[in-house]
């Protein structure tokens, strides 16, 4: 009878899978710090109340926190070469351009990157609302800019706050990344998919991953 847990076996495996932790890391880590800087640029934008763009970021973060993921990948994936497609099509917009080469790695980072900005956007908005408003008042009684106070007292107290929910965010992303597959983005868990179907057994391979 096949056993359910061959450690030789395993660890001979293990290379073949481990070999794409680099891509799984690089669409984690990347997308985290594109989403962090949209993040807190659409925090800072709906905190100020900034003209027209307020209302914007408002519906941005609505729409990202309230559709799935998935929905979200395969939106950009499908939806921006069909949308420069368009205009390539109708406008003569990069002619040369073939829209249908561009990797879908980029496509994943774009989607993990406008994700995670909406959600890390309500985590920073929270961080900044958590610092006392008698310091911003301190601030300006001595005569400093409000990008003064929001870069040398506000930030640096926020960011502290931000710190947990932001790790417990890269490890969600660093899960979420499996999803990268669906595009035909080769990750850890699409590695092992896709040995489990040579192999027929999903399994064993899928606990390898793990």
């Amino acid at each position: 009878m096949e056993k359910l847990f061959d450690l030789d076996y395993m660890l001979k495996s293990l290379p073949q899978i481990v070999e794409y932790l680099p891509v799984t890391l690089w669409i984690a880590f990347v997308s985290m710090l594109l989403g962090g800087i949209i993040g807190l640029a659409t925090a800072l934008i709906r905190i100020y109340k900034v003209p027209v763009l307020a209302p914007l970021s408002t519906l941005y973060v609505s729409y990202i926190r309230g559709t799935p993921l998935i929905v979200q990948l395969f939106l950009v994936y499908y939806g921006i070469p069909k949308f420069l497609y368009y205009f390539q099509s109708e406008y003569g917009f990069l002619q040369q351009f073939n829209v249908y080469v561009i990797p879908p790695e980029l496509f994943a980072l774009l989607s993990f990157s406008l994700n995670l900005g909406g959600y890390l956007s309500e985590t920073f908005r929270a961080a900044i609302h958590s610092v006392d408003r008698g310091q911003f008042e301190a601030a300006n009684s001595i005569g400093m800019s409000q990008t003064q106070i929001m870069l040398k007292i506000v930030l640096p107290q926020a960011l502290t706050v931000a710190l947990p929910n932001l790790g417990n965010t890269l490890i969600s992303t660093v899960k979420d990344t499996s999803f990268i597959f669906m595009i035909g983005v080769v990750d850890m868990m699409g590695q092992a998919k896709i040995m489990g179907a040579r192999a027929l057994a999903f399994l064993k391979y899928m606990l390898r991953c793990l």
